[in-house]
C-alpha cells in the first residue's frame, strides 16, 4: 500500500509515517515546513528535528511542497492508496490575527486534498484530521460543576460529547469556521463523489516528537516549560478539563478505517472519560517527576476557549473496534522523558 501523508513532518504527520512504514508500506511524507512561521515562532533546529528523522525511516520518501500547490500534490497522490491529512494552520490564536492564511490552509488547501485524490487512478480513502473546535463555544452549555481542581459534567452519567452535537448557532473563531469548512467537504466528497473519506474530529492528541508551543500543543508545553523553567500563562483559571489521547492510540484509529469497509465516518477522537485532566492536576503530576515547580502568571479566559471538552469515542469504538490503550500517567511519562532526553532540541524554544 502507498500512504501519503500531508503535513508529514508534524508531530502527528511523523507518527503516522513511521507507523505505516514499519508495517511494509510505502510512505511518502509531504511538507512545506512552516509549522514555525505560521505560528509566528523562531523554533531554531527543532523545526526540522521531525523532517530528519523521517529520512532516517525505511519506507518514507520525503517530498517538500505545499497543499496550496495542487499540480504536485497531484503528482504525489496519483497512485495512492490512502492519504492521511494531517497538514494544517493549527492555532485558534493565529487563526484571529491572521485569519486569510488560516483560511488558504485549512480549506483551501483541503480542497486541493480532496480533488487531487478525486481525480487519482487509484481511488484512495481519505483521513483528515478535524478538531472538536468544531462545535465552538455551544459545548459550553452542557452544565458543569466547579470542583477543587477541574470542571466537570453536572451529569455523571454524560459521556461527552457526540458526534451529533449541533455545530450551528454557535461562536467558533475563524480557525474553528475553516476546520469545518473543511470537515464539510470531506464528507461531502463520499456523499457526492464516491470517496472513501473518513472525518477525525480530535482533541487533545500528545506523545513524543511534539514540539508544543503556548499557542497549540498544551500537554507538550506544560512538559517543555517546565522542564526548560521557561515562565506559563494559566488562562482562566487552570481547572478547564480535556480528553487526550497518546499519538500512537490515534494512528491505531486511523488504520483501523483505512482497513475498513467503511464508505465515510465522522469520528469524536479522544481518551474519552477514562482519559481526562484538567491543566492543574496535569501540573501537579508533572511536578512530581521533575520535583520542580512551574513558573506561573494568569490571564484572562482566551476566545474559543471551553471549559470542559471530552469526546464521547462511543462511535469509533464500535465502528472501528477500537478504543485507547495509553493512559493519562503513561502517556504524560513517556512524553517527559522524551523532552528530558532531548534537552538541546528545546534551547532555542
Amino acid at each position: 500500500m502507498k500512504v501519503v501523508v500531508t503535513g508529514g513532518s508534524g508531530f502527528i504527520g511523523s507518527h503516522v509515517c513511521e507507523h505505516f512504514a514499519s508495517l511494509g508500506n510505502a510512505v511518502v511524507a509531504y511538507d512545506n515546513l512552516s509549522r514555525a512561521s505560521l505560528l509566528q515562532k523562531k523554533e531554531g533546529k527543532n523545526s526540522q528535528s521531525n523532517w530528519e528523522f523521517l529520512k532516517t525511516l525505511r519506507h518514507v520518501k520525503t517530498v517538500r511542497g505545499s497543499t496550496l500547490d495542487y499540480s504536485k500534490l497531484k503528482s504525489v497522490m496519483d497512485d495512492a492508496d490512502a492519504i492521511v491529512h494531517t497538514a494544517a494552520q493549527t492555532a485558534v490564536t493565529t487563526s484571529l490575527t491572521d485569519p486569510r492564511t488560516d483560511f488558504n490552509t485549512n480549506l483551501l488547501g483541503t480542497f486541493n486534498v480532496l480533488e487531487a485524490a478525486r481525480n487519482a487512478e487509484s481511488n484512495p480513502c481519505v483521513v483528515f484530521c478535524s478538531t472538536n473546535k468544531v462545535y465552538g463555544e455551544s459545548v459550553n452549555e452542557v452544565e458543569i460543576t466547579e470542583k477543587k481542581r477541574r470542571y466537570a459534567y453536572a451529569d455523571p452519567k454524560f459521556k461527552g460529547i457526540p458526534e451529533t452535537f449541533s455545530i450551528d448557532r454557535s461562536k467558533h473563531t475563524p480557525y474553528g469556521c475553516s476546520k469545518l469548512g473543511a470537515d464539510l467537504y470531506v464528507q461531502d466528497y463520499a456523499h457526492t463523489y464516491g470517496l472513501r473519506t473518513a472525518v477525525f474530529r480530535m482533541s487533545c492528541i500528545y506523545g513524543p516528537r511534539q514540539f508544543g508551543v503556548e499557542d497549540q500543543g498544551w500537554v507538550a508545553w506544560f512538559v517543555i516549560a517546565n522542564l526548560t523553567g521557561t515562565p506559563v500563562t494559566i488562562y482562566g483559571d487552570g481547572k478547564q478539563v480535556r480528553d487526550v489521547l497518546f499519538v500512537k492510540d490515534l494512528v491505531r484509529a486511523y488504520e483501523a478505517f483505512i482497513n475498513s469497509d467503511i464508505r465515510c465516518g465522522v469520528y469524536n477522537m479522544g481518551g474519552g472519560a477514562k482519559n481526562t485532566t484538567s491543566i492543574l492536576e496535569l501540573m501537579s503530576l508533572i511536578e512530581s517527576w521533575s520535583m520542580r515547580k512551574f513558573k506561573t502568571s494568569y490571564g484572562n479566559w482566551r476566545a474559543g476557549d471551553q471549559k470542559v471538552y471530552i469526546s464521547d469515542i462511543t462511535k469509533a469504538s464500535e465502528e472501528l473496534n477500537w478504543s485507547p490503550k495509553v493512559g493519562v500517567e503513561k502517556g504524560v511519562k513517556e512524553l517527559y522523558e522524551w523532552v528530558r532526553k532531548n534537552a538541546d532540541l528545546f534551547k532555542s524554544q
